[in-house]
């Protein structure tokens, strides 16, 4: 994410739990199960803002059995449930949907539920107050994800410790199109709606997910490596937007070389005008903007396809591991792209007073949800990078970006499985540096 202006604990939640016990979000996820698939089929309408649902989920039962589990959906009207094709009890309980099968669902055991919906979406609030999920706007909806909105548009598992693939068809009146995440199968109008089917295959967490609607201008391409770009541009940020949209090729390019192999099978942009929203997000594959962005914020978001997306959290206190590592993406860029050195942007952020916010605490335990957007996880997450490049060299450094990436693709990490992979790629103790530059509050001696 872009904005303007433990570990354990989840793992260990109890089969039939409200929540994954995630300490800044407890009621996100749900324990006992684990999602592989979830298939969206939605029509919205922009006119009376109604979305109507029909979600199947297909999942699998963890170590004991579920006599009851949970979804994660906050308003909207739930009209039936099904569980492997019968009828299910269900009740609603704050953001709870709380799921009794006809018969109890034994462990290790594949099962489908299928979930009927409806309603006028409301927007989350997150704790800083920002609006998150499902967000009207004139021509449609803006539909960014982080960290709780997913649960705004359709039942979820809802905690990137649960990653699924995704197919989305949604329909909208014609003149309209909807954006989701992956790649594009088929478009077609009918009555005057037309349906647009979307497979995301590579696995993928609640909040990446989007839906977004507006009246946009597409243009579709392949990279000079055969990836497929789709772009999706509202015609008044479409003039401003063309500049950054048009480095997409060489973005894609430019960070498959310094951290790896691109990990989907598509990428693009939706570019929206919601200028009351105040943040991009880096959903899957197709991140959305709330406005045209620079070619700084294109970088950050398109990083976070390898560093938040492809690697997910295991923790939302962890969150610098995609925010600083997409901050410190765009200080790359600006140093190998005729601008100032890493370097140069560490000493600009190190002569902040000790008053600054930027000092406020430590960057790898924000503290609870409401600072996990704030300086401390993006500029000095990114300043911790920098020191460990300058401690390790360049060679190492790079090494154990790539290595990050590739080991963890598809998955989710720890901070402390980062620090393990930079001690052994490097062969040096790096605990008191790490300690320092993320685990600690206040502004550190001069470096």
């Amino acid at each position: 994410m872009t904005t303007e202006g433990t570990a354990v604990a989840a793992v260990a939640a109890k089969a039939g739990a409200p929540g994954l016990g995630d300490p800044y979000f407890p009621l996100a996820g749900n324990g006992g199960y684990s999602v592989g698939h979830y298939g969206l089929d939605l029509a919205y309408d922009p006119g009376t803002k109604r979305l109507d649902g029909e979600a199947t989920i297909t999942a699998r039962t963890g170590g004991k059995d579920l006599r009851t589990f949970d979804l994660d959906l906050s308003g909207l009207t739930v009209r039936s449930v099904r569980v492997d094709g019968r009828t299910a009890k269900w009740t609603r309980h704050g953001q709870e949907l709380v799921v009794t099968p006809h018969k109890t669902l034994r462990r290790g055991a594949a099962f489908r539920v299928e979930v009927s919906y409806g309603g006028v979406p409301a927007d989350v609030t997150d704790p800083d107050g920002s609006p998150d999920g499902w967000i009207a706007t004139d021509d449609g909806a803006f539909v960014a994800g982080e960290p709780q909105g997913a649960m705004s548009w359709f039942p979820a598992d809802n905690h990137p410790l649960d990653k699924a693939s995704y197919a989305f068809e949604i329909t909208v009146p014609k003149g309209y199109t909807a954006v989701a995440n992956g790649v594009l199968k088929s478009q077609r109008t009918s009555h005057g709606k037309t349906t647009f089917r979307w497979d995301q295959r590579e696995p993928m967490a609640a909040y990446l997910a989007t839906a977004t609607v507006g009246k946009f201008t597409v243009q579709s391409y392949r990279t000079a490596s055969g990836i497929p770009v789709y772009n999706a541009v509202d015609p008044r940020e479409a003039a401003e937007a063309a500049p950054a949209l048009a480095e997409i090729p060489e973005i894609l390019n430019w960070e498959t070389k310094r951290f790896g192999p691109y990990p989907f099978s598509a990428a693009g942009a939706i570019v929206d005008h919601a200028p009351d929203v105040g943040y991009a997000l880096e959903t899957q594959t197709r991140p959305v903007y709330d406005r045209a962005p620079d070619v700084g914020t294109v970088v950050h978001e398109m990083a976070h396809q390898w560093f938040g997306d492809s690697v997910s959290l295991t923790s939302w206190q962890d969150i610098w591991l995609n925010e600083g590592f997409a901050t410190y993406a765009e200080w790359l860029w600006e140093e190998q792209h005729g601008g100032q050195s890493a370097q140069a942007s560490f000493d600009h952020y190190y002569a902040s007073p000790a008053t600054s916010g930027l000092w406020a605490f430590p960057t790898a335990d924000p503290g609870s949800g409401e600072n996990i957007f704030a300086s401390p996880v993006y500029t000095r997450g990114a300043m911790a990078l920098q020191k460990l490049r300058t401690a390790v060299g360049d060679r190492d450094f790079f090494t154990i970006l790539k290595s990050w990436a590739r080991g963890h693709r598809y998955g989710n990490g720890t901070t402390a499985q980062f620090v393990a992979l930079s001690e052994k790629v490097s062969g040096k103790h790096l605990g008191p540096l790490f300690h320092t530059w993320i685990g600690t509050a206040g502004k550190p001696a001069k470096p």
